[in-house]
């Protein structure tokens, strides 16, 4: 039928928009044009079948990096976030839409939330409603997964824990009480991806109360690290080899943090630079932005001053061949006079205020 030639298009236009929009900088280009790229690809989330559901959420989250984490950023944001979270809690959607919509509500909100807070509140609780189904129940039973559930659960706990670096610290302490115990379960969960998201989670929670309060103690630190040395030591035969390495390392990780707050850091070159990713924090952050942009993250790092400000590496050395030297200067003045984007650079800072914050 003309119908599937039709989505077949729409595919391979997303395809290659996202190709253009990991390995370029088009921020002048997108200037004049966001609005239609934003319809189109609100079309293709409300109309598309599964697969193009999934490739235009996965351009949405590419869209907002492109835009920097500014009015534009945000104007496109309300507009994609309401129809992001329908898809990604519509249990009749397909699971890869839905997984895709949780990747990209993710990045949308971390850099285009608006400053109210509204918007974060309304994703991180949208997310929550996902990856608490992996929760256990009342009798402290975990449910039996879905075919395809964990790789979801596993998005929407990614995203989440992306947004739980801009809360306040007023908001975190209330999320360590209800998630960590919980979480905790979770690390029984039978799937071998679904268990290190979990693990990565609780030390990004454990990082994030510790900066909040020097004495912060996980509640039940003992069974926590007895199944933390589980998971470090898994040699279940069962299991498949490289699953079993994988989980081995970062839970190594996971113990040796938890226990002597050492984070083993990995250091990222790109062009004649590099950065340390020397917390959990920073970690979640950086594997983030890779999920979205693939190999492109490396040019973004060197070029996108959105990603520079983030990591803290200042105006770009030189500039990409893709902006014109006068747009740059256009760019960076938009991205610096951003009320939002100043409120996002601060709550991002390693060290919180301590007075009371509203959300």
């Amino acid at each position: 039928g003309v119908n599937t030639s039709n989505n077949g298009t729409r595919l391979a236009a997303l395809d290659s928009l996202g190709g253009a929009f990991s390995s370029k900088l088009l921020y002048d280009f997108l200037l004049e044009r966001r609005l239609t790229v934003s319809d189109c690809l609100e079309r293709s989330l409300r109309k598309g079948g599964g697969e193009e559901q999934a490739a235009a959420a996965t351009v949405c989250a590419q869209l907002c990096v492109q835009l920097g984490g500014g009015d534009e950023g945000e104007e496109g944001f309300k507009i994609l976030r309401p129809v992001l979270s329908a898809i990604m809690i519509d249990g009749c959607a397909s699971v890869a839409a839905r997984q895709s919509c949780a990747r990209a509500l993710g990045m949308c909100c971390y850099v285009s939330a608006a400053e109210d807070g509204e918007d974060l509140v309304k994703s991180m609780s949208h997310l929550e409603s996902v990856f608490t189904m992996s929760y256990p129940n009342r009798e402290g039973t975990l449910p039996t997964p879905n075919a395809g559930t964990p790789g979801l659960h596993g998005a929407a706990l990614h995203a989440w824990a992306l947004l739980v670096t801009l809360c306040p610290a007023s908001r975190l302490t209330v999320l360590l009480d209800l998630h960590l115990p919980k979480l905790q379960a979770c690390l029984e969960s039978s799937d071998v991806n679904y268990r290190i998201a979990v693990g990565e989670t609780i030390a990004l929670l454990v990082e994030l109360g510790r900066d909040i309060d020097r004495e912060f103690e996980f509640e039940d630190s003992d069974t926590l690290c007895e199944s933390l040395k589980g998971l470090a030591t898994d040699g279940n035969k069962h299991r498949a080899k490289n699953d079993r390495r994988k989980q081995r390392t970062i839970f190594r990780e996971v113990l040796h943090y938890i226990e002597n707050e050492d984070f083993s850091e990995e250091k990222i070159r790109f062009g004649v630079e590099g950065i340390y990713i020397d917390s959990w924090m920073r970690r979640r952050v950086y594997d983030a932005f890779k999920e979205v942009l693939e190999s492109g993250v490396r040019h973004h790092l060197q070029f996108n001053p959105l990603l520079r400000d983030i990591f803290g590496l200042g105006p770009p050395l030189i500039l990409d061949s893709s902006v014109k030297s006068s747009k740059i200067s256009r760019f960076e003045k938009h991205l610096f006079n951003s009320a939002a984007f100043k409120a996002r650079t601060k709550l991002r800072n390693k060290v919180r205020d301590k007075r009371a914050d509203v959300m």
